[in-house]
């Protein structure tokens, strides 16, 4: 059964940077599609950085040339690194793990994860 952990976040001003982790286990492949949603109060899930199988990766337009997706195969570990943080990034992020996703250009389809993390929060003062 996969499992995924996330660590990081935290508190950060305007114009910070902060770096999040999902470490995965459970799966003995090292190809596998990692998304990062998150949720802000009163917001909507959204789907903002994906990671596919084959390292490909996708980010929506609010986030791109800010975020950055990344794996440690070694680690088994795939890392978000969040720049140029503004208020409107606070939200409780998570990853979503999906085995059959290789190639990205999108955000995958909600039903095709498989396991969730449990969250971590970013929040972004002025």
């Amino acid at each position: 059964q996969v499992q995924l952990v996330e660590s990081g976040g935290g508190s950060v001003q305007v114009g910070g940077s902060v770096r999040i982790s999902c470490a995965v286990s459970g799966y003995r492949w090292q190809s596998y599609c990692i998304t990062w949603f998150r949720q802000a109060p009163g917001k909507e899930r959204e789907g903002v950085a994906v990671i596919g199988g084959d390292d490909s990766t996708f980010y929506i337009g609010s986030v791109k040339g800010r975020f950055s997706v990344s794996r440690d195969s070694a680690k088994n570990t795939v890392y978000l690194d969040m720049n140029n943080l503004q208020p409107e990034d606070t939200a409780v992020y998570s990853c979503a793990f999906a085995s059959s996703v290789l190639n990205v250009r999108n955000i995958p389809p909600v039903g095709l994860f498989e396991a969730w993390g449990q969250g971590t929060q970013v929040t972004v003062s002025s």
